[in-house]
């Protein structure tokens, strides 16, 4: 097992990881929240470590599907319990347990959560809740594979083990060219649904804590009570969690379908 590159994912994931927690960080500092410094000093711990696990690089950048399952598996291990940590050092979630139960139901877009009162979250808190179902929405690991460089046909086993659905091999011959064109359509769904929640009027905090989770299918909204927070928006919002409960690579092999159709005539 090629243990170097297994290494230096996690390393990579953490890092990103960590650059995602600026977010609350700038939420934070709007409201004027202190919790910010903690989301700030776990990112900073999460980069060195991410940096530290990088530093040496891969003996070598091939690997295959066994080594592709493992990374993906840690990688929701390692994001989880750094995911969790600042809602343990903040208060807002005391248990350990609890913290990893919620940061878990967000990278894995699940949509449980152990609080009964989630507007009792800090704003910078609510934020990186919404975000984590974001970020799972698609995997971080996609991301990822955008970015770093791999020998070969590597990518395609990091991807086959991040993502279900359609074979991803179908997609595009460049594993690298599809992670860029899911991303992009995730990007952009998710900022046409911020921009109709803003013209019917929902603040912009509200706006981006829905967008973030109905992108990742979960909806995890900011208000739960019945419901109540988006009788106003249900019509943008069923529909944009219809968009996201599909498999993002659908609408790649959609597209490329569609393509190839209007070429032939």
């Amino acid at each position: 097992m090629n243990r170097s590159i297994i290494r230096y994912i996690l390393g990579s994931v953490l890092k990103i990881e960590a650059a995602f927690m600026l977010l609350p960080c700038i939420v934070a500092v709007c409201y004027g929240e202190k919790q910010g410094f903690v989301y700030l000093g776990v990112g900073i711990v999460t980069f060195l470590l991410g940096m530290l696990m990088t530093h040496k690089k891969a003996g070598s950048s091939v690997f295959y599907l066994k080594e592709g399952c493992v990374a993906t598996s840690l990688s929701w291990i390692f994001m989880s319990f750094f995911g969790g940590i600042p809602f343990i050092l903040t208060g807002e979630i005391p248990s350990l347990i609890d913290a990893l139960f919620e940061t878990v139901s967000g990278f894995t877009t699940t949509g449980a959560s152990i609080l009964s009162d989630v507007e009792a979250l800090s704003h910078c808190s609510l934020m990186w809740r919404s975000f984590t179902h974001w970020l799972g929405g698609m995997g971080v690991l996609v991301f990822l594979l955008a970015i770093i460089p791999l020998g070969g046909g590597s990518r395609i086993n990091l991807m086959r083990a991040e993502s279900p659905g359609p074979s991803v091999g179908k997609l595009v011959p460049k594993v690298k060219h599809t992670a860029q064109i899911l991303y992009i359509i995730y990007i952009t769904l998710t900022v046409v649904q911020i921009i109709f929640l803003l013209i019917g009027r929902m603040p912009l905090f509200d706006s981006l804590a829905m967008a973030f989770g109905t992108a990742g299918s979960a909806a995890a909204l900011r208000r739960l009570a019945s419901g109540t927070a988006i009788l106003n928006y249900r019509n943008p919002h069923s529909a944009y969690n219809d968009k996201g409960g599909k498999e993002y690579s659908q609408y790649v092999t959609e597209f490329l379908h569609k393509r190839c159709k209007d070429r032939k005539f």
